[in-house]
């Protein structure tokens, strides 16, 4: 009895030794391969936050045409103090072997200036950009080698196009300046816009940083989540933008210029959208695209003596040549001191008290203000505002009164102030008011408007940008109103809803009545039918412009300013070739194959010699087609 009670005693005392056992074991295994959250727990030292990039806004033209796209890319970061306290065993040669760096790349990457505030010893940096797909998949799997180290998923920037460098604009790092001014939001190595669109909109396109907390262990390596991930914030994606630009148009434009230095900007009239904005010479923005040799595209363009990277459309400054005379019409017209019907006869130059004082090339007697405008006569607008002026002073000894006057309508069509465009850096020429030239003048008694006569015809002081011209054009095809020039007409939301974009709109009406544009409009299409501009007539699209030459040190600019239809008007286009001589040469054929291209979608077969002669002619010295380089 007693052996068996002793019996059972010693078997269930085994039976609850196995079972310890048995639960022990449970255990380890629960620990050592179930729980892998457990596992990363107890091999962390620390939790970290890492930054979770969101995709950047797109940007799309007219007719859906990706103008952006965002590529996945790797790069490697570095924390430095982690890197130094195992320097001692880090292997250099198989790290720099292993991401095709040389030493002397490393050791630079790799001092930073401490005591600067860019950067700190307990943060990582940037080390190395837009590391191929191969390298990272052989760097992850050896990583643990290299303490300090890890590679970052990030998306950048790509262009699929060539051209539109200067619309679209491009990126780069950020600077300090704005790491200061927003340091909830950049940090160093961060990706901004910085030209362009890209830069215009960048609070737009960034979209929203996201975080996820993550376990480390005493090397930095990342070993799992912490608490489950409820501390993690999404990242949201940037908004779209709804560009205005056709960029086919933006091609063939650029296409036209090739060899030539000057710009082209297209706006339609009845919104203000510009349709594309050309600069001469530009650059592949393909190229610009951030990666490894982006730095030596970048000190190329910087170097090239044609300045390629600046936008002439919107920073260049000209003399409006004569398509100003336009102007000068309207306002006489307007002020009373110029009949639509007036005829003046030209004698081949401008004249006072028997003098020759400027010339004026031969042409038909101008019987009337729309044969002036075709014709291009000088004498005539020097004779009509000089009227004008006087005749709104008072007098014709300093007039201030009628120069000012005159000078208010030239702010109404948006000369000598800025547009409001939503682009960065648009300048607002020079428009200069009587108290100038009283200046000027000081030492004389008074001073007199003919000393200036060369502003009735475009010349002189005045410096206008092409996108002034350009909007000048759909002044005078809306029949005196113009609004605000734009190139993004709608945002797209991460969940496809469409808002209009932050950019103001305006309607920009001017103090003209609509009777004395149709007149300048009439003579304006007779330029096309029978004036200065008539071989590049395309007679169906009823294109209304006016050329002009404008003065320079050098040879003189071709200038063109057009419209078409003469009637509902759906493009407005102003050309300026730098050195290109006469409008009619080459700024006139170059707008109306433009004008032509966008209405019709194609050059009709007749004009094809047109077409081939603008392309195949180089203006600039010793220049190289893309084609060949």
């Amino acid at each position: 009895m007693v052996d068996d009670r002793h019996q059972g005693r010693v078997i269930s005392i085994r039976a609850v030794f196995i079972l310890g056992v048995l639960l022990l074991i449970g255990k380890a295994f629960h620990l050592q391969i179930i729980s892998d959250d457990f596992r990363a727990q107890a091999d962390s030292v620390g939790n970290t936050r890492q930054t979770q990039y969101p995709s950047r806004g797109l940007m799309i033209d007219r007719k859906g045409k990706l103008l952006t796209v965002n590529q996945s890319a790797y790069e490697v970061t570095c924390t430095y103090r982690l890197f130094r306290e195992h320097a001692e065993s880090f292997d250099t040669t198989k790290f720099c072997r292993m991401l095709q760096i040389t030493p002397e790349y490393f050791v630079e990457a790799i001092n930073k200036d401490w005591t600067s505030i860019q950067f700190a010893k307990h943060k990582p940096f940037v080390f190395l950009r837009n590391i191929p797909q191969h390298q990272f998949a052989t760097f992850q799997e050896i990583m643990h080698e290299f303490p300090g180290f890890q590679v970052n998923l990030r998306s950048l920037r790509a262009y699929p196009f060539a051209v539109g460098g200067h619309l679209v604009g491009y990126m780069g790092e950020v600077d300090q300046p704005k790491i200061d001014r927003e340091p909830d939001f950049y940090r160093r190595g961060d990706y901004v816009g910085v030209s362009g669109i890209e830069y215009k909109y960048e609070n737009t396109l960034r979209g929203k940083k996201g975080n996820r907390w993550v376990a480390v262990d005493r090397l930095g390596r990342e070993v799992g989540e912490t608490v489950e991930g409820k501390l993690d914030e999404a990242a949201n994606a940037g908004a779209d933008l709804l560009t205005t630009i056709d960029i086919d148009l933006q091609a063939y434009g650029e296409e036209l210029m090739e060899g030539k230095i000057g710009s082209i900007v297209a706006i339609e009239p009845a919104t203000g959208e510009i349709l594309c904005m050309v600069s001469s010479p530009s650059y592949d923005l393909r190229n610009m695209a951030i990666g490894r040799g982006r730095s030596t595209t970048f000190s190329s363009l910087m170097q090239d003596t044609l300045q390629p990277l600046l936008n002439r459309a919107i920073n260049g400054k000209y003399p409006p040549g004569s398509p100003f005379k336009t102007v000068v019409a309207l306002a006489a017209m307007q002020d009373g001191t110029l009949s639509p019907d007036r005829g003046i006869a030209c004698k081949g130059a401008f004249y006072s008290n028997g003098q020759r004082l400027t010339g004026c090339h031969n042409h038909p007697y101008c019987k009337d203000v729309e044969t002036a405008i075709a014709q291009s006569c000088n004498n005539y607008f020097i004779t009509a505002w000089l009227e004008n002026i006087n005749s709104m002073s008072g007098s014709a000894i300093s007039p201030n009164k009628g120069f000012d006057h005159f000078n208010d309508y030239l702010y109404q069509f948006g000369l000598g102030t800025k547009t409001g465009i939503d682009y960065p850096g648009e300048i607002k020429g020079n428009v200069p008011t009587a108290k100038f030239y009283a200046d000027r003048f000081a030492e004389d008694e008074f001073w007199r408007a003919i000393w200036v006569r060369s502003l009735a015809i475009g010349q002189g002081e005045y410096e206008i940008t092409n996108l002034q011209m350009a909007n000048l054009a759909a002044a005078i095809a809306n029949r005196g109103h113009w609004l605000t020039p734009h190139l993004v007409r709608g945002l797209r939301m991460e969940n496809d809803s469409i808002y209009a974009p932050p950019h103001q709109i305006y309607r920009h009406d001017i103090d003209i009545e609509e009777r004395h544009f149709e007149t300048v409009v009439r003579g304006m299409r007779k330029t096309f039918q029978n004036g200065t501009a008539r071989w590049s007539d395309v007679p169906e699209l009823a294109i209304c412009g006016k050329t002009g030459t404008a003065e320079n040190a050098g040879a003189d600019h071709s200038i063109l300013f057009a419209f078409a239809p003469m009637d509902k008007p759906k493009i407005a286009i102003s050309v300026y070739i730098e050195n290109g001589g006469f409008g009619s040469t080459y700024a006139a054929p170059i707008a109306s194959l433009l004008t032509e291209r966008f209405i019709n979608g194609k050059i009709a077969d007749n004009r094809k010699w047109v077409e081939k002669r603008m392309k195949e002619t180089y203006l600039i010295p010793n220049y190289v087609a893309r084609s060949a380089k």
